[in-house]
């Protein structure tokens, strides 16, 4: 398995982390690019132009990275790094969660409030759990997510699950199986990464695969 719970596909070329070393697929990475004026750019969707620098996907990876000079180092030349970098792609992977997790609820694939929740994990339909990350701890202890190593998404708070449900704010949500969930899954565990304060003061994703 490689970063992020996602498997390497066949095909898929190894990419490296410049500052961990560790190699494997594109799961877990962000994608940066030198653009114009030597300027370091986050490529979230991977779309950009410009040879890949990866980095993975985790607040003091990239902090280090920003701090040892090492996208200079992988760049062979003097480059331009924002000083906000890492607050840069926070921001920039909280509205690709919020936004495609808009998308699965339009396309039926998403469920908020309490009881559609609850009513989306009693018939199985759910395949994971979304909870507020500042919601009440009692009050979210009610719901079980379903078994399974993403079975539970606590990156967002109540506020930015709430943007994605049309609401002014959203304690509890479900998630069932399709192609935009996946997605949903995928940059949430890399907004995990990119929120985890290394202490473990804030836990932001729990793995909920039983043993």
């Amino acid at each position: 398995m490689s970063r992020g719970g996602g498997g390497k596909t066949r095909d898929e070329p190894e990419r490296r982390c410049i500052v961990t070393g560790e190699r494997g697929g594109k799961d877990g990475l962000i994608r940066f690019v030198l653009g114009p004026e030597d300027r370091i750019y986050p490529d979230l969707a991977g779309k950009l132009p410009g040879r890949g620098i990866w980095v993975t996907a985790d607040r003091e990876v990239l902090g280090k990275a920003v701090k040892k000079k090492a996208f200079a180092r992988a760049a062979r030349q003097s480059v331009s790094v924002p000083q906000d970098l890492v607050e840069q792609v926070e921001a920039g992977l909280t509205q690709r969660v919020v936004g495609t997790l808009s998308l699965a609820r339009k396309a039926g694939l998403a469920v908020a409030g309490y009881e559609k929740t609850k009513a989306f994990l009693v018939s199985g339909q759910a395949i994971a759990l979304l909870q507020a990350s500042d919601g009440s701890p009692r009050g979210k202890a009610k719901l079980r997510p379903p078994e399974g190593s993403n079975g539970l998404i606590e990156v967002l708070t109540a506020a930015e699950l709430g943007l994605a449900f049309g609401r002014e704010s959203v304690i509890h949500g479900a998630l069932a199986a399709g192609g935009l969930t996946t997605r949903v899954v995928e940059e949430a565990a890399r907004l995990q990464g990119m929120r985890r304060k290394h202490g473990g003061d804030r836990p932001a994703w729990k793995d909920t695969t039983t043993t």
